[in-house]
């Protein structure tokens, strides 16, 4: 693997997202790290650049990025403005991201270190991970909550297939939903299977069209963030 250097919340009515499951905690001397993976074409970047914009001025962020052999995902985010240029690292992973987010994490951890290390103190890293199937995870060494995105543009069946990204991620966000009429999914039918597949953890219907400022996922985030935060500053029992 090679590192680059260059560095409606819908349909439901309530916004409480809850907290983060199953995270472990961590050091308050470090940045939160986020881990936002799910296919191809979701929306991931999109969303990467809205929770810039949205979390940007009030939190110190940076953002890690992964493709197999460009740096088109981390090239959009510095040209979006939505953070600056030199906050951005891209992870050429040479093989299926899958690999360097989850099995082999060194490339991404040393990224995500060096940008610590070079913008000191970070609040939040973002590492942002493409896969081509419902089964991409992050590690839990690497990050210490993940989202998976998913959009209708791929069903309504597609909460309903399941796969680990779906029922393990802290975070399930159904992007595009402005499209769902165009595409017949019906996102009633996608709010009910990702709620049994997920038993109850939160699942964030998202619109960047209609909202570009990713509120409802920006606010989980903040949430997560001050629960870890919380976490690791209590004493050991």
């Amino acid at each position: 693997m090679h590192r680059h250097p260059d560095l409606h919340l819908a349909p439901h009515e309530s916004s409480d997202l809850g907290t983060a499951p199953g995270s472990a905690p961590g050091s308050g001397a470090r940045a939160f790290r986020v881990g936002v993976g799910g296919p191809v074409g979701s929306g991931k970047t999109a969303l990467v650049a809205a929770l810039c914009r949205t979390l940007g001025p009030t939190l110190e962020l940076a953002v890690v990025t992964n493709d197999i052999y460009t740096t088109e995902d981390a090239d959009f985010l510095r040209r979006s403005g939505a953070v600056a240029p030199e906050r951005v690292a891209a992870v050429e992973t040479g093989c299926c991201p899958h690999t360097a987010v989850r099995d082999d994490i060194t490339a991404n951890l040393d990224a995500v270190e060096e940008l610590e290390a070079r913008w000191s103190p970070l609040d939040l890293v973002l590492v942002e991970s493409g896969g081509d199937n419902l089964t991409m995870t992050f590690s839990r060494g690497l990050v210490d909550v993940q989202l998976f995105v998913i959009d209708v543009a791929g069903g309504d069946k597609v909460p309903r297939k399941g796969g680990p990204g779906v029922t393990t991620s802290d975070l399930l966000v159904v992007n595009k939903t402005d499209l769902a009429d165009r595409v017949g999914a019906d996102l009633s039918v996608m709010a009910r299977d990702a709620d049994r597949m997920r038993t109850g953890a939160p699942v964030a219907f998202t619109s960047l069209t209609q909202d570009p400022a990713a509120t409802a996922v920006a606010a989980w985030l903040t949430a997560a963030r001050q629960a870890w935060r919380t976490r690791a500053a209590a004493p050991v029992a």
